[in-house]
């Protein structure tokens, strides 16, 4: 019922050929916020530099163990035992790194833009919208703003996206940061530089349980290197912490890293067990309502770890259909005037998020920004219509304005 096309990037006019002379693909005309690397192989948020710096973060205290703290408890352990400590972080620190890719490197979720707004469905009643019947006025039929479904039994609202130009599935929700409709958004991660959705929140999860252990197994052993000074040379525990001051610096930063990294674990684990999303769960308190996706603790486990992840709905190194129906996306649909929910005279309403809170309208299912992102399509379709009604004389009708 909600299988998305197949990503349709509009030519707009221009030519279908880059710089060198081969034809482009579809990752360099993406019209969201994305970052693509090798080709359109790993696609990126618009922050992925923030990436970087969380690379540094683990990558960084990681090195100062193997090689101060690490190497020196090879001499305070048998051979294997010591070894196996240092083995233990490289390769720890490794996996942690590779769950950092996966997550930030992959396509979240996102659904591919629509051309043109939808057709109405059956049942939409354009006869009845005579000129009589709304004042004299010419009729231009809006699509409705949202759509009632039933999950499991439970009433779910879906909101129109007048950026994609589609009806969101349940739990998908469009990032004002990436500028796109990702499936079971739960959130847009500055740490990895990629939003969280339905095709990379597994390894979100590892990445950020990982990273925990990772520290919890630094924190212990810089106090095992401490205690083993002690012991050799008798002294005490504030005079053998003196002459580690490595193992004294990678205590604090463990310790205060885990209460984060350990907290979003902990946060996680709930919303895994009751089958929520971080945005599910601030904006809709599904403590005070039946949560239509909860299967039980078991089956939401399962759900997570134990599901194939779906394809990607997009082919970012696809080369750009050439064909004409994608030239003008100015033009609506066969079948009339229909117009997205929020297109008036006077422009068009996005939806948005607030930098200052999420927007409190249980109705929306899309985030809200503080900053207007209105596409080429958008607006060739609403100068198109505007234009129209100039020509006839017609305005918008009242209840619209």
């Amino acid at each position: 019922m909600y299988a998305a096309p197949p990503p349709q990037i509009p030519n707009m006019g221009g030519s279908n050929m880059d710089q060198t002379g081969s034809e482009k693909r579809v990752y360099q005309a993406w019209k969201g916020s994305n970052k693509f690397f090798f080709a359109g192989r790993f696609i990126f948020g618009p922050d992925v530099r923030s990436l970087v710096l969380t690379f540094v973060l683990i990558l960084v205290p990681a090195t100062i163990f193997c090689v101060l703290v690490a190497r020196k408890l090879l001499d305070k352990f048998s051979h294997h035992a010591g070894v196996s400590i240092m083995v233990i972080a490289v390769v720890f620190t490794i996996y942690v790194l590779v769950l950092l890719l996966l997550t930030s490197g992959r396509d979240p979720g996102i659904l591919p833009r629509n051309a043109h707004p939808p057709e109405p469905e059956e049942g939409y009643d354009v006869a009845s919208l005579t000129p009589e019947s709304i004042g004299g006025q010419t009729p231009h039929p809006r699509l409705p703003r949202t759509k009632d479904v039933f999950v499991n039994g439970v009433p779910v609202k879906i909101k129109y996206c007048d950026t994609c130009m589609l009806y969101r599935p349940p739990r998908c929700s469009h990032c004002s940061i990436c500028n796109n409709c990702v499936e079971r958004f739960d959130h847009h991660c500055p740490w990895v530089g990629q939003c969280i959705g339905l095709r990379n929140y597994r390894f979100f999860f590892m990445f950020v349980f990982s990273t925990t252990l990772l520290c919890v197994y630094v924190f212990s052993f810089c106090w095992v290197y401490i205690k083993k000074i002690m012991v050799a040379d008798d002294v005490t525990v504030w005079k053998a912490m003196s002459k580690t001051p490595a193992s004294i610096v990678l205590i604090l930063y463990t310790f205060f890293s885990v209460w984060f990294v350990g907290g979003l674990t902990v946060f996680h684990l709930y919303l895994i067990s009751t089958n929520q999303t971080t945005y599910e769960n601030f904006r809709y308190r599904y403590d005070r309502r039946a949560n239509p996706y909860n299967k039980g603790v078991i089956q939401n486990f399962k759900e997570i770890f134990f599901t194939s992840v779906p394809p990607s709905k997009n082919n970012f190194r696809a080369k750009l259909q050439n064909d004409s129906t994608l030239q003008d996306t100015s033009a609506p649909p066969s079948g009339g005037n229909f117009l997205s929910p929020n297109m008036g005279k006077g422009g068009i309403d996005l939806e948005i998020e607030g930098r200052g809170g999420i927007h409190p309208r249980r109705s929306s299912w899309g985030r809200k920004s503080g900053s207007w992102e209105i596409t080429p399509d958008i607006l060739a379709l609403a100068a198109g219509v505007n234009e129209a009604n100039r020509v006839s004389g017609d305005i918008t009708p009242p209840g619209n304005r």
